[in-house]
């Protein structure tokens, strides 16, 4: 990895809130924020009665998506995640009731794991409470599947023109499907393609996620700081927007009738320079086919924080695609037209609502005893846990920086972090399962990533298993770990095999449950997790990845060591160490 690059940031754990008191103090007259997280920034004179309210979303880092496009005209609100990293369910909660008119919330993000589990989760939060809440799934990067798996490929700088369609129709008031279906029309006419010339650097570290040698790119990288699907030598910005161009034209049949909006989106550190060389390029080879260009974007709008590159983003406009593009709109990053005098519902008045948490009543006299594994035990595992995502965090980053967005460790650590305040601020009275219901909670609320929802429903499922007792003896850990495991594979969907973390967890529930049948102890089936996980993480080397964002990079994946796995594996071994 490369050497430190410094960055001008304040505490690492205040990152996001100093961020979000930045914008906020930058466009008072704009946005606000709203709801008991603290994360949903919302439009001064977006949300009204009887609208559609839209709200985009995703993990921060991409500036000025997606709070940027918050304003009259286009989004309602936005909840704000870690650095890639989704929101949380809360977090997304409060921007969904800020937002609500009561015509229904649409949510509109990326095609990432993590925010598909959290928006999920988060729909149905809010149903409870009497809001329809539905998702849209932006699919532009024709880099990351083939057509006959769109349904598959990431959402990244074609989010720009898909919040602007959505945001149109709802502002017009068109009711959910009609809003949903405007949606749908602007990602069917969207395609982009990127290329870096550099990885982005995490500001926590000051690395790297990933090494390009001087004199080669990336083709079609995400917006996380992952690797592309190929890498080549670097080329002549001619040569990059021909190669960029050539799968776009051929997905929408672009001809000599065709009108089109272009975005030329830089990705953090290219210069407007470059993006209008760029630019020109696009516009020769598109007037070469005879293809209209109506209007044109040039600048930041989709970033991955200072990565060099770029992305071209097309869409083929009808005359309803074209209305929506040119209706008015005012935001931070992106005013069209003039601003609207006429009004399709009045202004809400503030919608957020506390989010109650229900906890579960515990008879603890009812509880079986027996086992080595008190309560205070079980904390001990936990901060042993706590230590060793510590003290791998870097090692843990350097695994994602190879097939992911190389921020597996800054992730882990968050969330046990989180852990340990929650340790420390639980009453020693509680159970092992009123634990896991905290542990749960902290990893949900504070993670956001796909590993704050897995995680989440891990201990929620282990507590689960263990609810009748106060200590765990052999048979109890071994459900624990059970829990642990299908709790975890039942939210991502995963199987051993796939290149996940469930390679680590299922192997060690297994061995720990084989372990136990041969007569072991607690501290025995504990053990045999350990070396299953461990094993079951190296094995993963040898895969190519079936899920997440490695999944995109196909036969590059093979080779690396799954992150997930490996923080399982280094958990297990953390508790195994421990002596009770």
């Amino acid at each position: 990895m490369s050497n430190p690059r410094r960055k001008m940031i304040n505490d690492p754990d205040a990152l996001i809130e100093d961020l979000i008191e930045g914008m906020v103090s930058a466009h008072p007259k704009h946005l606000c924020v709203q709801g008991e997280t603290g994360r949903a920034i919302v439009a001064l004179n977006g949300p009204r009665d009887g609208k559609v309210g839209v709200v985009v979303g995703g993990g921060s880092g991409h500036e000025p998506a997606f709070a940027g496009y918050v304003g009259r005209g286009l989004a309602d609100a936005a909840p704000l995640g870690n650095i890639f990293a989704s929101p949380s369910p809360s977090q997304i909660m409060d921007a969904g009731f800020a937002a609500d008119g009561g015509a229904g919330v649409l949510f509109l993000y990326g095609n990432y794991t993590g925010d598909v589990m959290n928006f999920g989760m988060a729909e149905e939060g809010l149903a409870e409470s009497g809001i329809t809440a539905r998702s849209f799934v932006v699919t532009d990067d024709i880099a990351s599947a083939p057509i006959e798996k769109l349904h598959e490929r990431r959402g990244i700088a074609g989010d720009f023109f898909v919040f602007k369609v959505a945001g149109a129709a709802a502002d017009l008031g068109l009711n959910m499907e009609e809003v949903e279906d405007a949606a749908r029309r602007a990602n069917d006419a969207t395609r982009t393609m990127g290329v870096a010339l550099s990885a982005c650097t995490m500001p926590q570290t000051g690395k790297a996620n990933f090494e390009l040698p001087p004199g080669e790119m990336e083709i079609g990288m995400g917006i996380h700081g992952e690797p592309g699907v190929e890498r080549g030598p670097a080329a002549s910005a001619d040569e990059v927007a021909d190669k960029l161009l050539a799968p776009i034209l051929e997905e929408l049949s672009l001809d000599n009738l065709s009108r089109v909006a272009v975005l030329v989106n830089g990705l953090g550190s290219t210069s407007l320079l470059e993006l209008y060389i760029l630019h020109r390029r696009v516009a020769q080879v598109l007037g070469a086919h005879g293809v209209d260009i109506h209007m044109s974007w040039v600048g930041e709008f989709c970033t991955s924080l200072d990565m060099e590159g770029a992305s071209i983003t097309v869409m083929k406009l009808d005359d309803d695609l074209h209305k929506w593009l040119d209706h008015p709109c005012e935001t931070p990053a992106l005013s069209v037209g003039a601003p609207q005098t006429e009004t399709h519902g009045e202004v809400t008045t503030q919608r957020a609502q506390k989010i109650a948490k229900t906890k579960r009543t515990v008879d603890r006299s009812a509880l079986k005893s027996g086992g080595p594994i008190t309560p205070e035990v079980f904390r001990s595992l936990m901060i042993a846990g706590v230590r060793t995502v510590e003290a791998e965090r870097d090692h843990l980053n350097e695994l994602d920086g190879a097939i992911g967005d190389g921020d597996h460790g800054l992730t882990m650590e968050m969330g046990w972090k989180a852990v340990q305040k929650v340790l420390n601020a639980t009453d020693a009275a509680a159970t092992i399962t009123e634990l896991c219901d905290e542990i749960a909670e902290a990893f949900l609320e504070t993670v956001g990533a796909s590993a704050g929802p897995l995680y989440s429903s891990g201990f929620r499922a282990a507590g689960d298993a263990v609810a009748d007792r106060l200590n765990l003896d052999a048979e109890a850990s071994v459900r624990w770990l059970e829990g642990m495991a299908n709790g975890i594979g039942t939210r991502g969907g995963a199987s051993v095999g796939q290149k996940t973390m469930v390679d680590a967890w299922a192997p060690a529930a297994e061995a720990a449950r084989q372990e136990l049948e041969n007569g072991g102890d607690a501290q025995a089936c504990i053990s045999a997790a350990a070396q299953a996980a461990a094993a079951g993480a190296q094995a993963t080397k040898d895969m190519q990845s079936q899920m997440g964002r490695s999944k995109k990079l196909g036969a590059r994946s093979v080779g690396h060591v799954d992150p997930g796995a490996e923080s399982a594996a280094l958990l297990l071994k953390s508790w195994a160490e421990v002596t009770f």
